[in-house]
Protein backbone atom coordinates (compact mmCIF):
# COMPACT_ATOMS: atom_id res chain seq x y z
CA UNK A 1 0.00 0.00 0.00
CA UNK A 2 1.55 3.41 -1.07
CA UNK A 3 2.63 5.81 1.67
CA UNK A 4 1.50 9.59 1.27
CA UNK A 5 4.18 11.81 1.29
CA UNK A 6 4.58 13.98 4.18
CA UNK A 7 5.01 17.64 3.48
CA UNK A 8 4.75 20.63 5.64
CA UNK A 9 1.99 22.67 4.42
CA UNK A 10 0.38 26.04 5.89
CA UNK A 11 -3.66 26.09 5.61
CA UNK A 12 -3.52 29.00 4.33
CA UNK A 13 -7.18 29.41 2.51
CA UNK A 14 -8.68 33.48 2.28
CA UNK A 15 -12.34 34.40 1.90
CA UNK A 16 -13.07 33.71 -1.79
CA UNK A 17 -16.01 35.94 -2.74
CA UNK A 18 -16.65 39.52 -1.06
CA UNK A 19 -19.57 41.43 -0.86
CA UNK A 20 -19.89 44.84 -2.81
CA UNK A 21 -22.13 47.78 -3.58
CA UNK A 22 -23.71 48.42 -6.65
CA UNK A 23 -26.16 50.32 -8.57
CA UNK A 24 -28.19 48.77 -10.90
CA UNK A 25 -30.38 50.17 -14.20
CA UNK A 26 -33.21 51.65 -12.01
CA UNK A 27 -30.30 53.32 -10.07
CA UNK A 28 -31.31 51.86 -7.29
CA UNK A 29 -28.22 50.31 -4.39
CA UNK A 30 -27.93 46.44 -3.65
CA UNK A 31 -25.63 44.53 -2.59
CA UNK A 32 -24.01 41.63 -4.43
CA UNK A 33 -21.24 39.01 -4.33
CA UNK A 34 -18.00 38.97 -6.13
CA UNK A 35 -15.36 36.25 -6.23
CA UNK A 36 -11.83 37.58 -4.85
CA UNK A 37 -8.65 37.02 -6.43
CA UNK A 38 -4.92 37.49 -5.37
CA UNK A 39 -1.54 37.09 -7.29
CA UNK A 40 0.92 34.36 -5.92
CA UNK A 41 4.59 34.20 -6.21
CA UNK A 42 5.72 30.44 -6.40
CA UNK A 43 9.16 30.36 -5.12
CA UNK A 44 11.11 26.88 -5.11
CA UNK A 45 13.84 26.62 -3.06
CA UNK A 46 13.98 30.53 -3.12
CA UNK A 47 14.01 31.19 -6.40
CA UNK A 48 11.28 32.60 -8.09
CA UNK A 49 8.90 30.81 -10.79
CA UNK A 50 5.78 32.31 -11.41
CA UNK A 51 3.13 34.81 -9.83
CA UNK A 52 -0.55 33.10 -10.33
CA UNK A 53 -3.82 34.73 -10.54
CA UNK A 54 -6.04 32.76 -7.66
CA UNK A 55 -8.90 33.09 -5.74
CA UNK A 56 -7.45 31.31 -2.93
CA UNK A 57 -9.33 28.73 -1.86
CA UNK A 58 -6.49 25.99 -1.49
CA UNK A 59 -3.14 27.57 -2.21
CA UNK A 60 -0.98 24.78 -1.12
CA UNK A 61 -2.92 22.22 -3.96
CA UNK A 62 -2.53 24.34 -6.41
CA UNK A 63 1.06 24.99 -5.69
CA UNK A 64 1.79 21.27 -5.90
CA UNK A 65 -0.21 20.43 -8.55
CA UNK A 66 1.05 23.61 -10.73
CA UNK A 67 4.65 22.17 -9.89
CA UNK A 68 4.22 18.44 -10.72
CA UNK A 69 2.56 19.30 -14.27
CA UNK A 70 5.44 22.00 -15.40
CA UNK A 71 7.32 18.79 -14.57
CA UNK A 72 9.32 20.98 -11.95
CA UNK A 73 9.23 18.43 -9.00
CA UNK A 74 9.49 14.52 -9.95
CA UNK A 75 7.91 13.51 -7.01
CA UNK A 76 5.75 14.74 -3.55
CA UNK A 77 8.14 13.10 -1.58
CA UNK A 78 11.00 15.28 -2.95
CA UNK A 79 9.11 18.15 -1.67
CA UNK A 80 9.68 19.17 2.27
CA UNK A 81 7.50 22.00 2.56
CA UNK A 82 5.17 24.81 0.95
CA UNK A 83 4.41 27.55 3.05
CA UNK A 84 1.95 30.02 1.70
CA UNK A 85 2.12 33.95 3.35
CA UNK A 86 -0.74 36.28 2.02
CA UNK A 87 0.67 38.82 3.63
CA UNK A 88 3.65 39.03 1.02
CA UNK A 89 1.55 37.06 -1.57
CA UNK A 90 3.95 34.51 -2.10
CA UNK A 91 4.47 30.85 -1.58
CA UNK A 92 7.81 29.00 -0.68
CA UNK A 93 8.42 25.51 -1.56
CA UNK A 94 11.38 23.79 -0.17
CA UNK A 95 12.61 20.67 -1.30
CA UNK A 96 14.79 17.71 0.25
CA UNK A 97 16.24 17.11 -3.02
CA UNK A 98 15.86 17.89 -6.74
CA UNK A 99 17.41 16.35 -9.87
CA UNK A 100 15.25 18.68 -12.43
CA UNK A 101 17.48 21.86 -14.02
CA UNK A 102 15.28 24.67 -13.60
CA UNK A 103 16.93 26.77 -16.05
CA UNK A 104 16.92 24.41 -19.19
CA UNK A 105 12.93 23.65 -18.15
CA UNK A 106 12.26 27.65 -18.20
CA UNK A 107 14.42 28.09 -21.10
CA UNK A 108 11.08 27.49 -23.08
CA UNK A 109 8.04 28.89 -22.21
CA UNK A 110 4.55 29.14 -24.15
CA UNK A 111 1.89 31.23 -22.48
CA UNK A 112 -1.47 29.79 -23.50
CA UNK A 113 -4.13 32.23 -23.90
CA UNK A 114 -7.71 32.06 -23.24
CA UNK A 115 -9.51 32.91 -20.77
CA UNK A 116 -7.35 31.74 -17.26
CA UNK A 117 -4.10 32.53 -19.43
CA UNK A 118 -2.01 29.69 -18.39
CA UNK A 119 2.32 28.87 -18.62
CA UNK A 120 3.72 25.14 -20.19
CA UNK A 121 7.64 25.14 -19.39
CA UNK A 122 10.34 22.40 -20.81
CA UNK A 123 8.72 21.28 -24.15
CA UNK A 124 5.41 19.68 -22.39
CA UNK A 125 3.98 19.03 -26.08
CA UNK A 126 7.04 17.26 -27.02
CA UNK A 127 6.83 14.55 -23.99
CA UNK A 128 2.79 14.14 -25.26
CA UNK A 129 4.71 11.80 -27.69
CA UNK A 130 5.21 9.51 -24.69
CA UNK A 131 1.58 9.30 -23.43
CA UNK A 132 -0.58 6.80 -24.68
CA UNK A 133 -3.72 5.85 -22.49
CA UNK A 134 -4.67 2.01 -22.09
CA UNK A 135 -7.63 1.24 -24.00
CA UNK A 136 -9.55 0.75 -20.61
CA UNK A 137 -11.94 1.53 -18.71
CA UNK A 138 -15.54 1.76 -20.00
CA UNK A 139 -18.15 4.50 -18.59
CA UNK A 140 -22.32 3.93 -18.80
CA UNK A 141 -24.09 6.43 -20.53
CA UNK A 142 -25.76 6.93 -17.13
CA UNK A 143 -22.81 7.38 -14.93
CA UNK A 144 -22.32 10.74 -17.59
CA UNK A 145 -25.39 11.72 -16.88
CA UNK A 146 -25.73 11.56 -12.99
CA UNK A 147 -22.13 13.28 -13.01
CA UNK A 148 -23.96 16.19 -15.01
CA UNK A 149 -26.67 16.27 -12.84
CA UNK A 150 -24.26 16.26 -9.88
CA UNK A 151 -22.19 19.20 -11.21
CA UNK A 152 -25.58 21.22 -11.83
CA UNK A 153 -26.65 20.63 -8.65
CA UNK A 154 -23.98 21.53 -6.40
CA UNK A 155 -23.52 24.23 -4.52
CA UNK A 156 -21.07 26.65 -5.96
CA UNK A 157 -19.06 30.23 -6.07
CA UNK A 158 -20.29 30.73 -9.75
CA UNK A 159 -23.90 30.45 -9.04
CA UNK A 160 -23.47 33.36 -6.01
CA UNK A 161 -20.92 35.52 -8.01
CA UNK A 162 -20.10 34.09 -11.33
CA UNK A 163 -16.66 35.02 -12.70
CA UNK A 164 -15.27 31.85 -11.77
CA UNK A 165 -14.43 28.47 -13.45
CA UNK A 166 -14.99 24.65 -11.83
CA UNK A 167 -13.33 21.82 -12.23
CA UNK A 168 -13.85 17.78 -10.43
CA UNK A 169 -13.03 14.70 -10.19
CA UNK A 170 -15.13 11.83 -9.94
CA UNK A 171 -14.58 8.17 -9.26
CA UNK A 172 -16.42 5.14 -11.22
CA UNK A 173 -18.40 3.35 -9.04
CA UNK A 174 -19.83 -0.01 -10.42
CA UNK A 175 -21.64 0.53 -13.93
CA UNK A 176 -23.57 3.32 -13.24
CA UNK A 177 -22.57 5.35 -10.22
CA UNK A 178 -20.02 8.12 -9.68
CA UNK A 179 -18.50 9.54 -6.71
CA UNK A 180 -17.50 13.24 -6.42
CA UNK A 181 -13.75 13.61 -4.95
CA UNK A 182 -12.92 17.05 -5.57
CA UNK A 183 -14.15 20.21 -6.70
CA UNK A 184 -12.32 23.37 -7.33
CA UNK A 185 -13.23 26.67 -8.53
CA UNK A 186 -10.92 29.38 -9.44
CA UNK A 187 -10.68 32.56 -11.65
CA UNK A 188 -8.68 30.61 -14.58
CA UNK A 189 -9.68 26.51 -15.37
CA UNK A 190 -6.08 25.86 -15.20
CA UNK A 191 -5.91 26.66 -11.82
CA UNK A 192 -8.52 24.68 -10.99
CA UNK A 193 -7.18 21.61 -12.64
CA UNK A 194 -4.03 22.16 -11.29
CA UNK A 195 -4.96 22.21 -7.86
CA UNK A 196 -7.16 19.14 -8.34
CA UNK A 197 -4.11 16.97 -9.62
CA UNK A 198 -2.19 18.31 -6.71
CA UNK A 199 -4.62 16.90 -4.63
CA UNK A 200 -4.50 13.44 -6.48
CA UNK A 201 -0.80 13.26 -6.34
CA UNK A 202 -0.70 14.24 -2.94
CA UNK A 203 -2.74 11.28 -2.07
CA UNK A 204 -0.96 9.16 -4.48
CA UNK A 205 -4.21 8.39 -6.67
CA UNK A 206 -4.31 7.25 -9.74
CA UNK A 207 -6.04 8.38 -12.41
CA UNK A 208 -7.07 5.03 -14.45
CA UNK A 209 -10.29 5.24 -12.75
CA UNK A 210 -11.61 9.07 -12.96
CA UNK A 211 -13.47 10.78 -14.58
CA UNK A 212 -12.53 14.88 -15.26
CA UNK A 213 -15.14 17.66 -15.53
CA UNK A 214 -14.34 21.33 -16.20
CA UNK A 215 -16.58 24.04 -17.07
CA UNK A 216 -14.07 25.22 -19.17
CA UNK A 217 -13.06 24.84 -23.00
CA UNK A 218 -10.48 21.50 -23.48
CA UNK A 219 -7.70 23.09 -24.94
CA UNK A 220 -4.66 21.75 -25.75
CA UNK A 221 -2.82 22.04 -22.37
CA UNK A 222 -6.14 20.49 -20.49
CA UNK A 223 -5.62 18.00 -22.62
CA UNK A 224 -1.75 17.64 -21.07
CA UNK A 225 -2.86 17.97 -17.56
CA UNK A 226 -5.89 15.45 -18.31
CA UNK A 227 -3.36 12.78 -19.96
CA UNK A 228 -0.47 13.75 -17.47
CA UNK A 229 -2.60 12.59 -14.34
CA UNK A 230 -3.59 9.43 -16.37
CA UNK A 231 -7.28 10.43 -16.38
CA UNK A 232 -9.30 8.49 -19.23
CA UNK A 233 -11.95 10.54 -20.00
CA UNK A 234 -12.15 14.07 -19.77
CA UNK A 235 -15.90 16.23 -19.88
CA UNK A 236 -16.72 19.75 -20.38
CA UNK A 237 -19.92 21.92 -20.88
CA UNK A 238 -18.11 24.07 -23.01
CA UNK A 239 -16.04 22.86 -26.48
CA UNK A 240 -12.74 21.56 -27.76
CA UNK A 241 -9.68 22.89 -29.92
CA UNK A 242 -8.81 21.55 -32.36
CA UNK A 243 -5.28 21.23 -30.85
CA UNK A 244 -6.92 19.76 -27.68
CA UNK A 245 -8.83 16.82 -30.34
CA UNK A 246 -5.33 16.21 -31.97
CA UNK A 247 -3.64 15.62 -28.87
CA UNK A 248 -6.57 13.48 -27.26
CA UNK A 249 -6.38 11.43 -30.25
CA UNK A 250 -2.59 10.63 -30.08
CA UNK A 251 -2.57 10.22 -26.68
CA UNK A 252 -6.26 8.36 -26.40
CA UNK A 253 -8.18 10.46 -24.26
CA UNK A 254 -12.04 9.93 -24.32
CA UNK A 255 -13.28 13.48 -24.62
CA UNK A 256 -17.07 14.50 -24.47
CA UNK A 257 -18.28 18.28 -24.90
CA UNK A 258 -21.64 19.88 -24.46
CA UNK A 259 -22.52 18.13 -21.22
CA UNK A 260 -25.47 19.08 -20.44
CA UNK A 261 -28.60 17.67 -18.74
CA UNK A 262 -28.42 14.01 -20.57
CA UNK A 263 -26.87 15.61 -23.69
CA UNK A 264 -23.48 15.38 -24.56
CA UNK A 265 -20.99 14.99 -27.71
CA UNK A 266 -17.72 12.41 -27.72
CA UNK A 267 -14.80 13.69 -29.62
CA UNK A 268 -12.41 11.13 -29.40
CA UNK A 269 -12.28 7.33 -28.32
CA UNK A 270 -15.93 6.93 -28.01
CA UNK A 271 -15.66 2.74 -27.65
CA UNK A 272 -14.98 3.80 -24.00
CA UNK A 273 -18.90 4.68 -23.12
CA UNK A 274 -20.97 1.94 -23.30
CA UNK A 275 -25.01 3.20 -24.62
CA UNK A 276 -27.88 2.32 -23.15
CA UNK A 277 -29.91 -0.60 -24.23
CA UNK A 278 -32.82 0.93 -21.90
CA UNK A 279 -33.50 4.77 -23.27
CA UNK A 280 -36.37 5.24 -20.85
CA UNK A 281 -34.52 7.04 -18.79
CA UNK A 282 -33.74 9.85 -21.64
CA UNK A 283 -36.84 10.94 -21.65
CA UNK A 284 -37.94 11.28 -18.03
Amino acid sequence: MAVEPIIQMSNASVPVVHEVEILDEMGRRKLTHIPGERPLTIYLDKREIVTLMTLGSAPEALVLGYLRNQRMVESPDDIESIQVDWETDSAAVKTRRSTVDIDVLTSKRVVTTGCGQGTMFGGLMDEMSEIRLPDGPTLSQEAIISLVDAMRTHDTIYKKSGSVHACAVFERQGDAGVQLLHFIEDVGRHNAVDSISGLLWLANKSGKDLIFFTTGRLTSEMIIKGAQMGIPFLLTRSGVTLMGLDLARKTNLTILSRCSGKHFEIYNAPERVIFSQNTSFLAS
